[in-house]
């Protein structure tokens, strides 16, 4: 009874918004971003995107934006809605963090040359002189390009939180302290120098970090701005233009040789070739006519076209594109759990570790003075910027290089799964194949008879009408007059011409056709018309390369197995016919409970349940709506190399993933004793935990390549 109650409760009316919030700086803050809004009321989920610093909200239509904005900022992070997620936030933070590496970068320069004398053997007035000097310059260098982590630090504490801003401030602020203190009191040693090649460093591995993401969204902005700004609108005769943001579906835009499409359409005069290489990295255009669609972006070669706008603004496929990559920078993979963990116990881990620190060599007998230095240098050493970068870089920077290939990745945890994958298995329609049926036998039938079929195809949606108007286009045929057209439903289209019955339908009786036909009547006389559907250009190569890579494949589909035999043969893959949406699901979790971890590609709303079953999956972007939302990954363009692409820089993501982490946690081993033994000042401290974050981020851009 209780089951039954529940499933008859009504849904949630929930909707989205999107905040940055640029002061997330570890895995850590998007643990505790993500814990604290979980359990605001009202907000059904908070999902953080750190390479691109935004948060996306799931939550009840009764909370406002200010209030969601409070509900962050009590978490201890100031937040900003975005109207437009596309929206390049990130160049004021990068401004402000070069602005302050700038300062602090000259200061430390100017603060290192009054050091050299004092390290050279100035003693008496010439050491105060130059340690008052130093000071002069470090202290308002201090003030200002430690803004950044004093911000951060002062807002997470005011929340009752931690974050690792925290121990970095307080190290900064104790160096610059005590230096001061040596100062004023003549004493021998100050750590200007230190405390501002601290903020130098950090500074820099900051604006690092952020340049690396921001070269991972480089790519959806180029992509964005391959739209065309408007379009010529023909309205009562009169040609138009419009804005690309006043486009509406149904306008019809005439587009010349030369320009790019401004919104998503369907060509309804004139032929031409499109360049798609922006979006599938082809160079060879591609040749459209009449009924076929036209996106956002590609630039028309050839000829003028006529076309009506069917997506435009948010809804065009470039705008798709954008989002999905604009979520695949932050993937909630089994190594970003890792990394919450670690760094949610490290903020208390560390500052205990500097306070036992500092007692340990005040029993000692070191004194206050040398036991804060040492405290200092453990606050420093120990920041998780490196681990809190393990994951992300590298899967934004291996996103990117994806996108460039043509391959868009929802979700950088996807990366991981597929490069667990062990098995493969393909749909065959649309899949292997191209899914656009192209007729064979058009030349049994005369000019005349040609010209009554165009009739007859364009005024029926059906696939193989489709295809068959779009093969008589591209030769030249220009339709026949045809009378009374009808569509049987079921049958297919009736009409006459010049006195003679004529039908394009459904083959039946005695001419029944075991693969892809249709049947056209003129008179009495009957012709066959038969098509095929032709593989993928490089399916056969790149079938055999995931069986390298050791992907057993599969095909599973839903079409008569004797229309299965050839591409079986071809492919040498093992096939199954006659195959339901729950017999792809039962093949899916019988393989699961083998062990193996299956990638699922395919295209039809058929497939969507097994695709979303799949441990990955794929599909192409000629897949339906509802297959695309299911798959991890859509790959454009007519070849089937990009699965095996995909694969093989998951696999060298993980690897890379893998190797961060042993970079960041045996630097964190080597380094952490040291300083607990006294063997690192503030100055080493700071120059070895910025140099371990910057370790990690050139070790992730070796993935540009990753797709090659």
């Amino acid at each position: 009874m209780a089951s039954d109650a529940k499933t008859i409760l009504p849904e949630r009316a929930t909707i989205h918004s999107i905040f940055a919030v640029p002061d997330m700086h570890c895995a850590g803050c998007i643990a505790k971003v993500e814990r604290g809004l979980a359990n605001v009321p009202g907000i059904v989920s908070a999902r953080v995107n750190y390479s691109a610093r935004r948060v996306t909200i799931e939550h009840d239509q009764a909370l406002s934006p200010p209030e969601l904005r409070a509900a962050i900022a009590g978490i201890g992070f100031a937040a900003e809605p975005l109207a437009d997620p596309m929206v390049d936030d990130g160049q004021a933070e990068s401004k402000t963090l070069l602005k302050a590496l700038a300062v602090a970068g000259f200061a430390s320069m100017n603060i290192m040359l009054l050091s050299v004398s004092i390290w050279s053997g100035a003693d008496g007035a010439t050491r105060d002189l130059f340690h008052w000097l130093s000071a002069l310059i470090a202290l308002p260098t201090v003030a200002y390009a430690g803004q950044p982590f004093f911000r951060s630090a002062f807002s997470a504490l005011r929340a009752g939180r931690t974050n690792m801003d925290v121990p970095i401030s307080i190290g900064v602020l104790l160096a610059t302290g005590m230096s001061l203190f040596e100062t004023i009191t003549g004493g021998r040693h100050a750590w200007f120098d230190g405390a501002v090649m601290l903020l130098t460093f950090l500074l820099a591995g900051r604006w690092l970090d952020g340049a690396m993401r921001g070269k991972a969204r480089d790519g959806v902005a180029a992509l964005l701005r391959q739209s065309a700004p408007g379009a010529y609108v023909v309205r009562a005769g009169q040609r138009k233009w419009v804005a690309a943001r006043s486009l509406t579906p149904g306008m019809m835009m005439q587009v010349a040789a030369g320009e790019r499409f401004a919104a998503d359409g369907e060509i309804r005069d004139g032929r031409s070739s499109i360049d798609l290489s922006f979006l599938t990295g082809e160079s060879q255009p591609k040749p459209v006519s009449i009924g076929d669609m036209v996106h956002a972006g590609a630039l028309n070669v050839d000829g003028p076209l006529t076309v009506i706008v069917r997506a435009c603004g948010p809804d065009t496929v470039i705008a798709d594109i954008a989002r999905m990559m604009d979520a695949a920078g932050q993937g909630k993979s089994r190594y970003v759990r890792i990394a919450d963990r670690a760094a949610r116990i490290y903020a208390p881990a560390v500052h205990l570790l500097a306070a036992l620190s500092f007692a340990g060599w005040m029993i000692a007998g070191a004194g206050i003075h040398q036991s804060l230095l040492i405290a200092t240098a453990v606050l420093l050493i120990t920041c998780p910027c490196a681990l809190g970068l393990a994951v992300p870089a590298a899967q934004v920077v291996a996103c990117g290089a994806l996108m460039r290939r043509g391959i868009l990745v929802k979700d950088g945890s996807a990366l991981e799964r597929l490069a667990e994958a062990d098995r493969a298995i393909f749909d065959k329609t649309g899949t292997l194949t191209l899914g656009r049926p192209e007729p064979i036998n058009l030349a049994s039938l005369t000019h005349e008879k040609k010209s009554i079929v165009l009739a007859l195809a364009r005024a029926s949606r059906h696939p193989l009408s489709i295809a068959l108007a779009g093969a008589l286009q591209r030769q030249g045929i220009v339709a026949a007059m045809v009378d009374d057209l009808q569509e049987v439903p079921g049958v297919g289209m009736r009409g006459s011409c010049a006195g003679h019955p004529v039908a394009l339908e459904r083959p039946s009786g005695a001419t029944a056709w075991a693969g892809l036909a249709t049947q056209f009547m003129f008179g009495s006389r009957r012709v066959l018309l038969t098509f095929a559907d032709a593989l993928r250009p490089d399916a056969v190569s790149s079938v055999a390369r995931l069986r390298v890579m050791g992907l057993e494949p599969i095909i599973a589909s839903g079409d008569r197995p004797e229309a299965l035999h050839d591409i079986a043969i071809a492919t040498d893959m093992l096939a199954t016919g006659r195959m339901t949406p729950q017999a792809k699901l039962a093949m899916i979790e019988r393989l699961k409970a083998q062990g193996h971890r299956v990638l699922m590609v395919g295209d039809g709303l058929n497939d969507g349940p097994a695709l979303a079953a799949g441990h990955v999956s794929l599909a192409p972007s000629s897949a339906s709506d509802a297959s695309q939302l299911a798959a991890d990954a859509v790959f454009l363009g007519d070849s089937l190399a990009p699965v095996a692409i995909a694969v093989r820089a998951a696999r060298r993501t993980l690897a890379v993933v893998r190797q961060n982490f042993a970079l960041a946690i045996g630097y964190n081993l080597l380094a952490v004793p040291l300083a607990i033994a006294g063997m690192v000042t503030p100055l080493v401290a700071a120059l070895a935990m910025s140099g371990s974050s910057i370790v990690v981020v050139a070790n992730a851009l070796r993935l540009r390549n990753a797709a090659k």
